[in-house]
């Protein structure tokens, strides 16, 4: 099928001149055989390249520069999410207006973890908020995690702290700890409830992982007594 249409049509037995070889070339156009319609189409008298007929294998490289392409020319259907990548993108051109909430899904996201226990952590990520609130409520606390009239108390560094109110009926005494210290008593130190004179003796007498005895030389109502330890 003829892709050209002649510029001049030769009668048989006509007489050839330069003149009509002119118009044989001059005025001739391409016919609709002449494209695909796919990759090239007709535009005019002349053949143009259509969209389909740019493909990634048939461009250069180094002939792709940011001057030749338009803005709008940039589409994320155009955009094949493997040529995405971090080299290929210049920190100036990302720009929050560039891109749409919906693109931004943490599958995509590479340098921030959801990691409950922070084990993969690293000074060049990020942490999600789930991963944060959950190591921080798992971290070390008190325990328990609020007062209600217990004896001891736990603090995150494992120091244990002791305290009650014990009755005084005689001039000594002994606390045993409803639960010992684990390892070691570090300190005893005990008050009067009472107004009696502050200057009356009231001392430690022994102190072990599991209890404390004591002696006044006056008899209060009850003391105060507190016992730190681990």
């Amino acid at each position: 099928m003829a892709i050209i249409n002649k510029g001049k049509t030769f009668a048989n037995g006509e007489q050839l001149t330069a003149d009509k070889l002119n118009q044989v070339i001059d005025n001739a156009t391409f016919t609709t055989s002449a494209v695909d319609n796919v990759s090239t189409q007709l535009a005019g008298e002349a053949i143009i390249v259509k969209d389909g007929g740019v493909t990634t294998a048939k461009l250069n490289d180094n002939a792709i520069t940011t001057a030749k392409i338009a803005d709008a020319n940039v589409t994320t259907a155009k955009i094949a999410d493997a040529n995405v990548t971090t080299a290929k993108i210049a920190d100036a051109n990302v720009t929050t207006a560039k891109i749409a909430d919906a693109n931004v899904t943490f599958a995509k996201l590479t340098d921030v973890i959801d990691d409950d226990t922070m084990a993969t952590a690293t000074d060049t990520t990020l942490a999600t908020s789930e991963s944060i609130k959950a190591y921080v409520d798992s971290a070390p606390n008190f325990t328990p995690s609020s007062y209600a009239g217990g004896e001891s108390v736990t603090l995150p560094n494992g120091l244990i702290m002791k305290m009650g109110i014990e009755p005084q009926s005689g001039a000594t005494g002994t606390v045993t700890y409803g639960a010992a210290f684990p390892t070691s008593v570090v300190s005893v130190n005990i008050t009067p409830v009472d107004t009696l004179s502050r200057s009356t003796s009231l001392a430690i007498t022994a102190s072990s992982s599991s209890a404390f005895s004591w002696i006044s030389d006056s008899n209060h109502t009850a003391i105060h007594w507190q016992a730190i330890g681990y």
